[in-house]
């Protein structure tokens, strides 16, 4: 079904302030619209933030993971309702507000936070039925909206060949090796945040993702950044050290981490590298400083095996 945005954006709008009237008649009005991309519109008023979830979201497999993060209370946001409803042809949950990561502060990033609550969920039986983490997944439809965007692109053969140099299971075409394990499915900076408002313990959020599969996916964002030299070493190690000291099973508690982490790492490299030449041949632009370096990432894994990072 395709989504009115402008319709949906104003549904939303009315939704999330009448969620957060019922919650505390004291609300501090006020909308905001904290995003509206194709796969995700966000909209906060007050405490309350609704969020309409991709048009081709599964019913079914979202319910789970709510669920799951409902069962999860100090890893997770938990929801306000136990499961999506239906508003012009998407399927919205409602969150408690928290507060994010700055990103006009690096210095400030949480990453033994986010270290610490990765390990907690990595460890943590999983809680209910989860469908599979949807990483793999992710990257492939990055991959393949590359291949329709930008076909002749210089830099999108690089990017294709190091795409498909990683195992089946990375690039979603079979089963993960490690399909036990709870994983996000979607670790970055931007997927933490502050509750209760504005200086609560940190926790994840953003359920889309989340799943079953290979523990090492969700290092493999920052990893990868590491391995680009685009997250400064000290970064790094702050964050391997405290995944590592709340006994994270994602990689050997000591010594040289990479074996884990290379595949997801790589496949993050080509998934993030997709992306940015796919954004900058629709915005008409060259690649910048960053997204060549990705690139150039790619070519190097595309052409010989690297000498892996040592961690």
């Amino acid at each position: 079904m395709t989504t009115d945005a402008p319709a949906l954006l104003t549904a939303l709008t009315a939704r999330v302030r009448e969620t957060a009237h019922a919650r505390t008649p004291a609300c501090p009005c006020g909308a905001a619209t904290l995003a509206d991309r194709p796969d995700a519109t966000v909209v906060r008023h007050g405490g309350t933030v609704a969020k309409a979830h991709a048009a081709d979201a599964d019913r079914a497999e979202l319910s789970l993971r709510v669920t799951a993060a409902a069962r999860l209370p100090g890893v997770l946001l938990p929801p306000l309702t136990p499961a999506p409803v239906d508003l012009h042809g998407r399927l919205v949950t409602y969150w408690p507000y928290g507060t994010p990561v700055d990103p006009e502060d690096p210095d400030a990033a949480p990453w033994e936070a986010a270290a610490t609550l990765l390990a907690r969920l990595h460890r943590t039986p999983v809680p209910a039925p989860v469908p599979p983490m949807r990483g793999p997944a992710k990257a492939a439809l990055a991959a393949a909206r590359l291949r329709a965007t930008a076909p002749d692109h210089p830099a999108t053969a690089p990017v294709l060949a190091a795409w498909a140099a990683l195992p089946a299971w990375a690039r979603g075409e079979a089963a993960m090796p490690e399909p036990t394990t709870l994983c996000h499915g979607d670790l970055h900076l931007g997927q933490l945040i502050r509750h209760p408002a504005p200086d609560g313990p940190w926790l994840l959020i953003d359920v889309d993702d989340l799943g079953t599969g290979v523990p090492a996916w969700d290092l493999a964002r920052p990893a990868a950044w590491y391995a680009c030299g685009l997250l400064p070493p000290e970064e790094w190690h702050r964050f391997l050290t405290a995944y590592r000291a709340c006994g994270g099973p994602a990689v050997p508690a000591d010594g040289d981490p990479w074996p884990a982490l290379d595949v997801p790492a790589r496949a993050l490299t080509a998934q993030t590298a997709a992306r940015a030449v796919s954004k900058a041949v629709l915005d008409g632009r060259p690649l910048d400083e960053v997204e060549r370096s990705l690139v150039d990432a790619c070519a190097r894994m595309a052409s010989a095996r690297p000498a892996a990072p040592r961690g």
